[in-house]
């Protein structure tokens, strides 16, 4: 059974409104992610950003793994595949880039945004060109522990 992970940020509380620079009507960056009692064996981290209000279930906005562990994701991560900052952590195509992509949903629609990370096992090895489906496939049998952080706009 995988212990649960408590995932916060000083940018907003869970279920609050996200703060405008972190959106696609702002700055568009990445929030910082707070993340307490990591298991012991952890080897890496993963980040899933999904728009929970999307028709499209596969939809999502951020997908980074191979993150170090760190008790703080730090805020702002670069655009790119390979981020050096993070130890050559990968983003993979979320909202068809390598990059987080802010929430910016369609006319005046509120819609929940969920940051669910993932402790690991091991770390994963996947294209940069990866989607969140491959990440899910990929992290299966190696989830020590997983928390959420949900976060609304409009």
């Amino acid at each position: 059974m995988k212990n649960n992970l408590t995932v916060t940020s000083p940018a907003f509380q869970n279920e609050a409104v996200i703060p405008v620079q972190y959106t696609g009507r702002g700055e568009d960056i990445s929030p910082e992610l707070h993340l307490s009692s990591i298991d012991e064996n952890a080897k890496s981290l993963a980040v899933i950003m999904d728009d929970m209000g999307h028709p499209i279930p596969a939809y999502n906005h951020w997908v980074i793994w191979n993150i170090p562990i760190m008790e703080i994701i730090p805020q702002n991560i670069p655009h790119g595949a390979h981020i050096a900052e993070l130890n050559g952590a990968t983003q993979g195509r979320g909202y068809g880039r390598n990059k987080y992509r802010g929430p910016k949903p369609p006319f005046n629609w509120s819609h929940r945004y969920q940051f669910n990370v993932y402790v690991l096992d091991c770390l994963l090895d996947l294209p940069v060109r990866s989607r969140k489906r491959d990440v899910l496939a990929a992290m299966e049998g190696h989830v020590l522990q997983e928390g959420c952080l949900v976060g609304r706009f409009r």
